[in-house]
């Protein structure tokens, strides 16, 4: 397929040195060969697409084959969007539609029922159908003031252990997580070697990783700075409420650092254990996995909800034909969606949607907004409960 002298075709082994500098001169890293190759491991064979202009690639993207936890405890494959980088010399030549276009018929002819991605810029995906599903918020904790309430439990139970030396462990906590908490993903060992590899370049100018564990979660993190030293949260997996105020615990424990750093979601539970909340300081708060809907009535058949509900919604897809009309029938927890030439109850565009999926968002949020629209306000509320999860969606990790 070309254009204006553009082709846009499916990767050769010659690409990946020109694709992994157009990626270093976009995000301003180059990434390590190593890690690369790791990565590399779970592109499905035809999932990965160029654009060249003559002998440079001026385009690309791919996708990833990842296994999604959704509410409920179901794992649903989905195609997990990664490398999407235009060059600053072809901007504003439909480089992206072109690739997308082509790419997710791909995904849709291997028969994902969701395709998702993280975003660099937040304004790029809505058009093609992308919601975003979680909300991260970036926390600093003053340690140094922070005391726990004098009725918050202290399990114990925490060790200081060598990262290296304990993948087994750390991977053993993180599947009992994800299994159970929607946006999880399964973390193949090409990517936990990646992560232990602990390279210099990951460290963003802090030090080595440190670990500590517990018999239920974990916590990897790095030292900054010369003066004040801080701590800056790589990754906290805690399978029980115990192994998280556990693992709390022993992070405040760490007398001379000033503050903690950490990105989480919007119900950690951390500020309501200790005796001022407002020592934990929200600096960020952004969105962090975007799903889109592939294949709207298996996507919906596959979760698991929170009450019974009878609607049909009309569901509009400006990108491509996945939208439509559909029959959602749920009782005692589970789904049947059908298509329908009933008249909709709830009208929503796709990218809504996929913000409800995982229960991140309220459907009585979107329609204040006019993203969701009906003339029932009951309807909204029992939409609320039953999209709405127990479990608080997370994204697994970033790719």
């Amino acid at each position: 397929m070309s254009a204006s002298g553009l082709e846009l075709r499916s990767v050769s082994e010659g690409d990946w040195p020109l694709m992994r500098r157009l990626d270093a001169t976009n995000f301003g890293q180059l990434v390590d060969p190593a890690a690369m190759a790791a990565w590399r491991t779970m592109i499905p064979n035809g999932a990965a697409l160029v654009v060249t202009d003559g002998p440079d690639v001026v385009g690309q993207s791919f996708y990833l084959d990842l296994q999604l936890t959704v509410p409920g405890g179901v794992v649903v494959p989905v195609a997990g969007i990664s490398w999407v980088s235009v060059a600053p010399t072809h901007r504003r030549r439909g480089l992206l539609r072109m690739m997308f276009t082509e790419l997710h018929d791909r995904i849709a002819a291997a028969q994902y029922p969701i395709a998702a991605l993280t975003a660099s810029e937040g304004g790029i995906y809505g058009r093609f159908g992308y919601g975003p599903a979680t909300v991260s918020l970036e926390w600093a904790v003053d340690r140094r003031w922070a005391r726990f309430r004098a009725d918050a439990p202290d399990p114990g139970g925490v060790r200081i252990v060598t990262p290296g030396e304990h993948l087994d462990e750390f991977a053993a906590h993180y599947d009992r997580w994800r299994a159970n908490t929607p946006g999880g993903l399964v973390r193949p060992k090409a990517l936990w070697d990646d992560l232990l590899a602990d390279r210099d370049d990951d460290r963003a100018g802090g030090s080595a990783l440190f670990a500590l564990l517990h018999a239920d979660g974990y916590v990897l993190y790095r030292t900054h700075g010369s003066g004040p030293r801080h701590i800056r949260v790589v990754e906290l997996t805690a399978v029980t409420p115990a192994a998280h105020i556990a693992l709390w615990r022993a992070l405040c424990g760490m007398d001379l650092m000033e503050r903690i750093e950490i990105a989480t979601h919007p119900d950690d539970p951390l500020p309501y254990l200790l005796t001022d909340a407002r020592l934990v300081r929200t600096t960020a708060a952004t969105d962090d996995l975007w799903l889109r809907l592939m294949d709207v009535p298996a996507a919906l058949q596959a979760r698991t909800y929170g009450a019974d509900l009878t609607v049909v919604l009309e569901v509009g897809d400006g990108f491509r034909d996945d939208g439509g009309r559909f029959a959602l029938q749920i009782r005692d927890g589970r789904a049947v969606c059908t298509p329908t030439q009933a008249a909709p109850d709830v009208c929503l565009d796709l990218d809504a949607l996929g913000a409800l999926y995982l229960g991140g968002h309220r459907a009585t949020a979107l329609a204040a907004a006019h993203r969701l629209r009906t003339d029932d306000a009951a309807l909204v509320s029992r939409m609320d409960r039953a999209f709405g999860s127990e479990v608080p969606a997370e994204l697994g990790f970033a790719f």
